[in-house]
């Protein structure tokens, strides 16, 4: 039997450090995992506590909805307003997703047919790659670097592509580089992509992790961007909720609407008692967010001081719970892959190797910020080791 979506899937590089890892630990070897994006800061008490009061009552154990309870969309709305004065109608507007990479997936399915070209930054967050190539569609990669102009890679892609692209994806604050954008870029962005009749799906996975005075902005507070745009916004890093599978999108009705339409009739939605819990999470006080949101910067300080320190020379990210590192000049010919795995053999520390999110990612290793502080410090003792 032939499977012709999955035989499009390329070899999952990650799956070859992780085997590495596995084998590794076996072996009885304490191995630092900064590999994968995985938090492991515990979800906030409160939150917690109200999953557990509402699991308890049996009106939750039944069906849910596809698209949300209203009272989370609803909550939805009230945190745009909040945080970027931007109106969202909860009944049209807004829908849940069982985490982010669900609802990504979905409705690009539901947008695209065989053939249709999507534009993707590379490197990318895979699953922005991924979900076209399983939806039929063809993936035009757009670099993505501080040392290249994305608009003018942008408009020379848009030039040469034919058929014209139907869909952009985008993500800021960066996953893997962990670059930012301002307001402006938006600007341009949603102009750009009305005048090329281009839609834009952007993830907004890190929109609270940000350090110091950058705050990032949302695509929504465009004038007109909900016209061309939806916007995802996933529950697992403001709130450490990534084993809860919530997440929700924003903005464009029709799109909003279509991805509605395709989950109804393949599942019914996020557990209620989860939903609930989010409600709590959306609306209440915010201070376990800032709590969050400085472990990982005094994550990222304990990390790209002590690289700087031994010779590893990288930037301390705006955003995100990653470090974007380039691969060291003595082990640059390595290539990502095989310096990740040389990294798990003789430092005893797991990466990401930069290949794995695209081709413009090589010739970095990203780092996640998922272990505390002291054994950070111990990954870097371990690294130590093999620069020399």
């Amino acid at each position: 039997m032939q499977f012709t979506r999955i035989d499009r899937l390329p070899p999952y590089v990650f799956a070859e450090v992780d085997a590495l890892k596995i084998q590794e630990r076996r072996k009885g070897r304490d191995i630092i995992d900064l590999g994968m994006g995985n938090p492991d800061i515990p979800t906030p008490a409160h939150i917690v506590d109200k999953a557990s009061e509402a699991i308890k009552n049996p009106r939750n154990h039944r069906y849910s909805m596809s698209r949300g309870i209203y009272k989370l969309r609803l909550a939805v709305a009230d945190w745009y307003k909040r945080r970027y004065d931007v109106d969202i109608d909860p009944d049209t507007e807004a829908i849940v997703s069982i985490g982010t990479k669900e609802g990504f997936a979905h409705m690009i399915l539901s947008m695209i047919t065989s053939g249709d070209v999507v534009f993707v930054p590379n490197p990318t967050y895979p699953i922005h790659t991924y979900a076209t190539v399983l939806a039929g569609g063809n993936v035009r990669g757009i670099p993505l670097s501080k040392e290249r102009d994305f608009f003018e890679d942008l408009l020379t892609a848009t030039r040469l592509t034919w058929p014209r692209p139907k869909l952009m994806i985008l993500s800021f604050p960066h996953n893997p580089t962990t670059m930012v954008v301002d307001r402006d870029f938006f600007e341009k962005l949603v102009s750009f992509a009305k005048e090329h009749d281009i839609f834009i799906i952007h993830d907004f996975a890190y929109a609270d992790l940000c350090f110091g005075t950058y705050r990032a902005p949302s695509i929504l507070q465009i004038p007109g961007a909900k016209d061309i745009a939806v916007e995802f916004t996933s529950m697992s890093k403001s709130y450490s909720m990534a084993g809860w599978r919530v997440g929700y999108a924003a903005g464009n009705k029709e799109a909003i609407f279509a991805l509605s339409r395709i989950k109804s009739y393949l599942d019914y939605g996020v557990f209620q008692p989860i939903q609930i819990a989010s409600i709590i999470a959306l609306n209440e006080d915010q201070s376990c967010v800032r709590e969050i949101v400085e472990t990982y910067k005094n994550r990222r300080d304990t990390l790209c001081d002590g690289l700087n320190r031994i010779g590893w020379s990288v930037e301390k990210p705006r955003a995100t719970m990653f470090v974007w590192a380039p691969i060291p000049d003595k082990f640059k010919e390595m290539g990502s892959l095989e310096f990740s795995k040389f990294m798990l053999e003789k430092a005893e520390v797991a990466v990401s190797p930069g290949i794995g999110f695209g081709r413009y990612g090589e010739g970095f290793v990203r780092f996640a910020l998922v272990e505390n502080e002291h054994r950070i410090r111990q990954a870097i003792r371990g690294i130590r080791k093999i620069l020399g």
